[in-house]
């Protein structure tokens, strides 16, 4: 049965064309990926759904009666209430229940006969079997699991809606959705703010909820274990690619050949994705083999292909020394409790580390102490001489917003000294076309200022790039331009993400905050680090 229908769609905003001749049709067990540039029509693709915006043409149909859950990247919760008040409201009927079959107890006591207590029974019997149906013996547990994996502490849990951060807020949302257990859930981007551990619970819940899914996500791990379709809006319509993101990718490389490419290097960063994933699934057969083999080919020489060739052009007059950093015997801790204990690790020219690990274990904090922002309890952080670092998190907030895209990315150092043909090109492949250049920042998406941001970083000349969850409000696209940049960027790069799959791609080394608040370096990457894990766990 076709729970959403989608007829003839068209969507324009001041006479700008968004959407054309969309047909689409979500049916019971869908799980559909909806992907596509930032700006091209996502979010109002979900709107459409929701009733929140009318198309320019066409038909929307939902099936009558059908419960619709919507998760958007900006909450919208508020209110003095708590976290777990507003949890523990979705389920008032179990509570209305829970009182009748009390009042019902304490009406047994008086050990009534006849009708009354034939009405008793029955009306308890009645109750009971609500209760089964709706699962109301376990609701609390329920509610205690989604907000532990999502990592919620009993603090946080009772901390009133409106003085939670806006990431937190957006956990909570996704927390109510979860669990008001719609027909069908419209996500977009529910994985931001999410640590590994909290994604991969959610990749497990979506794959087991009985209703329809639509979700949009740049996680293109995430999309791997959950769709079995996806849908990417290109040049205003609909492309429908049957099974994963892995199966995606194929199917556009051969899609694709046939087509006139809308983006004159799409077609090289699919064929970069394309060996991401047989990488991936080489290392996972053989850990210790792909680690060699990834190392190999940072060290060999090869001609750079086109994309790549753009970037190292920007480079190649950056001088950089071989040690940049030193952080030595570091420790940091917040009301009596450790967040690190004597931490020490170098971070020298060509090293890619990602810091991985669950929400509050301190990721965040050593970025901050490592961009100076924050000074160690004990230990020092030594820069080299000359050795600097852009931070891109930093540079995104500080975004002059009456600026113009053009001033703000040209003004940096390696744009101001770099002929401007070198520069409009690397610009170009960050997709950031003439027209836009010309705009507001102000103006601009989260994900279109995420891309200034980036070019400004890039372009900085500093021989350290830092980035606190770089992939939230990118692309697809945007997404494989940042990794084949810092890829070839020749300084180092710190990074610390929740996208294995942007790990795999990026990372060399890996710094493994751990909840016992122990951290593990590791050489390699995500699927070479769990590689590993099974095959110590397999021969134990």
């Amino acid at each position: 049965m076709s729970l959403i229908r989608l007829y003839d769609i068209y969507k324009t905003y001041n006479s700008k064309p968004v959407l054309r001749e969309i047909f689409f049709r979500l049916d019971q067990g869908d799980r559909v990926g909806l992907i596509g540039k930032n700006g091209v029509g996502k979010t109002t693709v979900l709107r459409l759904i929701l009733g929140k915006e009318e198309p320019t043409s066409g038909v929307v149909e939902v099936e009558d009666k059908i419960k619709i859950g919507y998760f958007s990247q900006f909450s919208e919760l508020d209110g003095e209430m708590s976290v777990t008040d507003v949890l523990e409201g979705l389920f008032k009927r179990i509570h209305d229940i829970e009182e009748e079959l009390l009042d019902i107890e304490i009406a047994l006591e008086d050990n009534p006969s006849g009708k009354k207590l034939e009405n008793l029974l029955d009306k308890q019997a009645e109750l009971l079997e609500e209760m089964e149906l709706r699962e109301g013996w376990t609701y609390q547990n329920k509610i205690d699991t989604v907000l532990t994996k999502l990592g919620f502490s009993e603090e946080y849990r009772k901390r009133p809606i409106n003085q939670l951060s806006g990431g937190w807020r957006n956990r909570a949302a996704l927390a109510k959705i979860l669990l008001e257990e719609p027909e069908v859930l419209l996500m977009d981007e529910p994985t931001n703010f999410l640590d590994i551990e909290g994604v991969d619970w959610l990749e497990n819940w979506f794959k087991n909820i009985k209703g329809a899914l639509i979700i949009v996500s740049h996680d293109r791990h995430f999309l791997n274990n959950v769709v079995n379709r996806i849908i990417e809006i290109e040049n205003y319509h609909f492309q429908v690619y049957d099974g994963n993101f892995t199966n995606y990718i194929r199917e556009k490389r051969i899609r694709i050949k046939t087509l006139e490419r809308q983006f004159q290097h799409e077609e090289e960063l699919l064929a970069f994705e394309s060996e991401a994933i047989s990488d991936r699934q080489e290392a996972m057969k053989n850990p210790s083999q792909a680690l060699k083999k990834k190392l190999a080919k940072i060290k060999k020489n090869i001609e750079p292909r086109p994309v790549d060739r753009i970037i190292t052009r920007v480079y190649e007059d950056l001088k950089i020394s071989s040690v940049l950093c030193r952080v030595e015997n570091i420790s940091k801790q917040y009301d009596e409790e450790a967040i690190f204990r004597d931490l020490s690790f170098e971070i020298q020219k060509g090293d890619r580390l990602a810091v991985i690990g669950p929400n509050g274990c301190g990721k965040t904090t050593l970025i901050r102490v490592l961009t100076e922002q924050e000074l160690p309890d004990s230990g020092r952080v030594v820069w080299g001489k000359a050795a600097e670092c852009a931070y891109y998190n930093q540079v995104f907030a500080e975004l002059e917003l009456d600026d113009k895209v053009s001033h703000a990315v040209n003004i940096v150092k390696m744009a101001y000294f770099k002929p401007r043909k070198q520069i409009n090109n690397f610009l170009s492949l960050l997709q950031f076309s003439e027209m836009d250049l010309e705009q507001r920042i102000g103006t601009l998406s989260g994900g279109q200022k995420a891309r200034v941001a980036l070019a400004k970083c890039l372009l900085s000349g500093a021989p350290v790039i830092v980035l606190d969850e770089p992939t939230n409000h990118l692309d697809l696209t945007s997404t494989q331009v940042m990794e084949r940049a810092l890829v070839n960027f020749p300084g180092a790069v710190v990074v610390v993400s929740h996208d294995r799959f942007f790990i795999d791609k990026i990372a060399t080394r890996m710094l493994i905050f751990n909840e016992d608040r122990t951290i593990q370096e590791v050489n390699g990457n995500w699927t070479i680090y769990q590689a590993m894990i099974e095959k110590t766990e397999s021969e134990d």
